[in-house]
C-alpha cells in the first residue's frame, strides 16, 4: 500500500468523497454532519492523505491544523473494496505520525454515533484515543462522539 499526500483531483479519489459525503448523510442529520467537503479539503490548513492499492484508491484521510498543540482528524474513509485489509489503520498511523512530527500535544476527532460507526469507534480506542468533551466549534450533539489522542511532546 502506497500513502500519497493530496491527489484531491483524482476522479477516483472525488468518488471515494463523494460516497463518504453520501453515506454519512445517511446516518446524521445535517446539522450534525461534519464532513469536509473537497474546496475545504484543500484549505492550507488541513493535509490530506490517500491510500493506494497498486491503481485503486484504498482510503484517505485528512490532519487539520487547530493551533500550536492541537490537530483534528478528518474524513477517515476506507474504500468499500478495501475494508479489513488494514488502510484504515495505516492512514490512522500516518496522520498520528504528522500530528507528532508538529509538535501537536492532542488530536481530537468528532465521528458518529450510529451503530455503523462502531468499527471506527474500535480502531481510534484501539490507537489509545479515548472519550472527551467538544473541542474547538464543536457543541454537543447527541449525533456526535469525540475522542482525543494525547501525544507526548516531540
Amino acid at each position: 500500500m502506497d500513502v500519497r499526500t493530496g491527489q484531491l483531483d483524482h476522479p477516483a479519489v472525488i468518488a471515494l468523497l463523494g460516497a463518504h459525503l453520501a453515506a454519512l448523510a445517511k446516518l446524521s442529520p445535517a446539522e450534525s454532519m461534519h464532513a469536509l467537503d473537497i474546496d475545504r479539503l484543500k484549505s492550507p490548513d488541513v493535509t490530506f492523505w490517500t491510500a493506494w492499492d497498486d491503481d485503486s484508491v484504498a482510503g484517505c484521510a485528512a490532519l487539520k491544523h487547530l493551533d500550536t498543540h492541537h490537530g483534528e482528524l478528518k474524513s477517515m474513509r476506507t474504500a468499500a473494496t478495501h475494508l479489513r485489509r488494514g488502510v484504515a489503520s495505516k492512514l490512522l498511523d500516518v496522520v498520528i505520525d504528522e500530528a507528532r512530527r508538529r509538535g501537536y500535544t492532542r488530536l481530537s476527532l468528532e465521528t458518529g454515533t450510529a451503530a455503523e460507526f462502531t468499527p471506527a469507534h474500535t480502531l481510534y480506542r484501539r490507537a489509545g484515543f479515548v472519550a472527551c468533551t467538544p473541542f474547538a466549534d464543536y457543541v454537543d450533539d447527541p449525533n456526535s462522539t469525540f475522542m482525543r489522542l494525547n501525544l507526548a511532546p516531540a
